[in-house]
This record gives structure tokens, C-alpha cells and sequence, in this order.
């Protein structure tokens, strides 16, 4: 299965304009479109270390947080990995809750191991089944648009997948002190009630 969108072009275009979001982001790939995307910006909480809890990190965000949009970039091994959150964030269901899982069928962070997506295994169907009733998947830019549309008005909690070539986004400059980016993402939050 061979996927071609360049991340670099489909990420910022799916997500506009980074400050209308709080986010949460998981490790290599995803965090790198992250931090492309708010330059690191104090509206970013990018994870080192916690593959898998991206989800529930963000859920929990979204339900302390009802006054902003949160959004959730996630990997494909990522999304695997925390499948279970799929089924609290549809009872849950916050309306402010976007997902926006790239997946380029590998374990980037771990040396480009295929990913169980590479061999079949399909994200979207699993939110479905889990009850996310806004989930799609993209994989033409011709989608593009209507992801965008998913990821910012929906008002359901809603899930986008992005299937994108394996090439790995550019390294941003980034703080990385775990304490720090804590301390900076919760001093964010506060000021912006």
C-alpha cells in the first residue's frame, strides 16, 4: 500500500491556522508537524516518551478545556498503540475534540518498521467501530478541503486520518526539558480562559 500526500503540504493545509487550536502531539513525525506548524509555540504540547497516551491526552484536555478547540496529532503507531481511547472518546464525544492521525505505515521513531496500517489494518474503521461517527480518511489532496472541514467544524468529536509518503518531516528546533514545555503549555492555558 503506498501512500504519496507530502505531509509537509497536507498537514498545515488540513489544519489552517494553528492558533485557533490547543495541541497535543505524539512522538516523531507527528511532533514534527507540530512544532513546524506553531513553531513550537506555547499552544503546543508535544509528547516525548508516551507513545500511545497521545489520545487520552488530549480527550482529557478537551473536557477541561470545553472554551477551545483541541487537536490531537497522532502517528499511525501512536494510534495503534492507544486504539482503547478510541472507544472513551465516543461515549464522551466532546464536541471540541479534533484527531488528526498522519500515517505513513511506519514506526518512524523506531528505524521505518511497517506499521500494521502498511498491511490492512484501517484507523478509521476502528473509531467507527469504537462509535467516533466523524472519522474519515484522506489520501488525495482533492480530500483535502473536506478533512479541513472535519478537523474544525464538526461538532461531534471527529477524527481524520491522513495517509501520507514515508519521507519524514523537517526537524524543528525545539525545548526539549519535559518540565519545561509542561510549565510554558499550563502558563498557556491559563491565560487564555
Amino acid at each position: 500500500m503506498a501512500y504519496t500526500l507530502d505531509r509537509t503540504i497536507a498537514v498545515p493545509r488540513l489544519v489552517g491556522n494553528p492558533d485557533d487550536f490547543l495541541f497535543v502531539g505524539a512522538l516523531a513525525g507527528a511532533t514534527r508537524d507540530l512544532l513546524n506548524l506553531t513553531q513550537d509555540g506555547p499552544n503546543s504540547f508535544a509528547l516525548s516518551g508516551g507513545m500511545g497516551a497521545t489520545l487520552s491526552i488530549g480527550l482529557g484536555l478537551a473536557l477541561a478545556r470545553k472554551d477551545r478547540r483541541v487537536m490531537v496529532i497522532s502517528g499511525d503507531g501512536d494510534a495503534l498503540m492507544g486504539v482503547g481511547s478510541f472507544a472513551t472518546i465516543a461515549v464522551m464525544n466532546p464536541r471540541n475534540l479534533s484527531i488528526l492521525v498522519v500515517d505513513n505505515g511506519l514506526y518512524q521513531e523506531t528505524g521505518g518498521q511497517a506499521t500494521h496500517t502498511a498491511r490492512g489494518t484501517d484507523i478509521e474503521q476502528m473509531a467507527r467501530g469504537a462509535g467516533i461517527r466523524s472519522a474519515i480518511t484522506i489520501d488525495s489532496e482533492a480530500d483535502l478541503a473536506r478533512g479541513a472541514a472535519v478537523l474544525r467544524d464538526e461538532q461531534d468529536a471527529s477524527l481524520v486520518v491522513l495517509r501520507v509518503g514515508p519521507a519524514i518531516a523537517p526537524r524543528f528546533p525545539r525545548e526539549n526539558d519535559a518540565a519545561v514545555v509542561r510549565a510554558r503549555f499550563r502558563k498557556n492555558l491559563s491565560l487564555s480562559t
